[in-house]
Parts: C-alpha cells; structure tokens; sequence
C-alpha cells in the first residue's frame, strides 16, 4: 500500500526532475530552433539556453532561478486512502530545501515569504478520480516573468475567430521579451472566466510537438504559431525564426451570449514533470523515463 511518505519522496524526485531536464518535447523543439536560426544575434541566444539546458542536467541543478510555484495536477484511484495533499505539501518542503527551489510562494498582501513554498492554497492541487490502480501527479514549475503576461478577454460571439487571432496578437505583442521568448503559449476558448483560464494552463501540459484531436483547433494552433512566428521578436526579444516554440489550445462549451479567452504564457524552460506511483510504491516518471 501507498504511504504518505511514498507520495512525499516521489515529490521530492518529481520536482527535481521538473526544474533540472526539460521534457523530450521541448527539448527536441529548442534544438531544433537553435539548428534552423542563421542570424548571428539570436543564434547566439540560442545557443545560451541550450548551453543552460545541459549544464542544468550535468550538474543536477535547476535550469533557471526562478524555480516557480507549485502547481499539481493529480488523478487519484478510486480507492485511495493515503493522505495525498498532506504528501505533497511535504514534498514541497523538503525539495524546497534539498533541489534546492526558491522560495517564491508569499502572502499576496503581506508579501511574507514562509520559507518554504507552502502556504494558504499553496502547492496548488487540481484532483481528478481516474480508472488506474495509480496515483498519477504532474507538476507544473510556473516563473512569474512568464506568468505575469497572461491575459483573459471576454470577447463576444459576433467576434468569433478573428477576435481571438487579434488578442492572441495583441497578447503577444504587449508581452514581447518579458517572457523569456522562445515563448510557449497555452489558450482556453470557452467555457467561463475562469474556465477559460483553467484551460489556457492546462494546455501546456500537452506536448508541444501534439496538435488538438479537433481538426478545427488543430488548424487554429498552427495557424498561429506560424503567423507568431513571423513577428520577428525571436529569442529574448533579439530578432530571429522563432519566437514561439510551441501554442496548444483547449476548448470547452459556452455560453450563447459569450465567448471567453485566456492565454497563459510560459517561457521557453517548458518545465513539467509526471510521476506514476503504484500500489506497491513502485515509480516510473513517463515525462523523464531515461533522464
């Protein structure tokens, strides 16, 4: 049976692997852009992340400084009884101190930082009940310089596409280099406000490299990935082919009368991480499975 140290140690693990090695997809694609860039300014930056990316994992520290706040997403067998929450704050403890992470999580009035990366509503948790016999956790390190450039539009029906392309842009354009271009973007279309927003984050936990099953979000996501593409803001803001390596969208249904759109942006340090832990306390780490 799963103990709640099981789960702990496996956050521990989990969140080391999340701010030391990229997942595959996002690795492949910043190699990739690095190869394709000519122009000597953003080739060279180019070629600082990727320098960054495998001393990150030479010398099994985190790739950037700003090691994010916590966000999980966790999907629980149907007859779990271990106290999962409780593990994973735990986790979040001790990796705070051992990876080590930043201590980024504060009171958002007080502005007092505990230490530690816990606080109220903070590892921030997102549950499902799932068919496995698993207890299934991903986490998202999320940077504020990224974070702080995410916008919600409630745009109205008679808007429709061309809405969201002209405040994808415009999102995309007021960003420029505070993200840490090459950006990865996640959009949610529908739903409500906050539905809306909910999705934009869970779309980047999609491979980039893997378009929408709906052929319709399909077309819309490499259409504007292409045309972002060809703004020319590049790496940090320096010119070049890629200002975006990746954008994935989820939908879901609205209301008649509205048509909500979220964009949450992510830099170009992708970084999230799924640990699979089985009822004997066995793990496997699919995002990390080699690395």
């Amino acid at each position: 049976m799963v103990s709640e140290a099981d789960i702990q140690n496996a956050v521990v693990e989990l969140l080391r692997k999340a701010v030391v090695k990229l997942p595959a997809d996002v690795e492949e694609t910043i190699r990739k852009a690095y190869a394709a860039e000519t122009d000597e300014v953003p080739k060279m930056q180019m070629k600082a992340i990727v320098d960054n990316i495998d001393l990150a994992v030479k010398m099994n520290t985190p790739m950037c400084q700003d090691t994010g706040v916590t966000i999980f997403y966790v999907t629980l067998p149907r007859n779990c009884e271990v106290d999962v929450e409780k593990g994973i704050v735990e986790g979040v403890r001790k990796a705070t101190k051992e990876v080590p992470l930043r201590p980024n999580a504060v009171h958002p009035i007080t502005r007092k930082n505990p230490g530690d990366n816990v606080g109220e509503r903070m590892p921030f948790i997102n549950w499902k009940v799932g068919n496995k016999d698993y207890i299934e956790i991903t986490v998202m390190t999320k940077g504020a310089g990224s974070e702080n450039m995410s916008a919600l539009a409630m745009l109205t029906p008679s808007q429709g596409i061309k809405g969201i392309k002209e405040f994808a842009l415009n999102t995309v354009l007021k960003a420029g280099s505070n993200p840490c271009p090459p950006t990865i973007i996640g959009m949610g279309i529908g739903g409500s406000a906050d539905i809306a927003m909910k999705l934009a984050k869970e779309a980047l936990l999609r491979p980039i490299n893997q378009r929408h099953k709906d052929p319709e979000i399909a077309k819309l996501e490499t259409e504007l990935l292409e045309s972002f593409n060809m703004l020319g803001i590049g790496p940090m803001g320096l010119g070049g082919k890629t200002t975006m390596l990746g954008l994935n969208i989820e939908y879901a249904f609205c209301h008649t009368a509205s048509l909500p759109v979220a964009i949450n942006v992510q830099c170009w340090a992708g970084r999230r991480a799924t640990v699979r832990i089985h009822p004997d306390g066995k793990t496997a780490y699919p995002t990390h499975e080699g690395g």
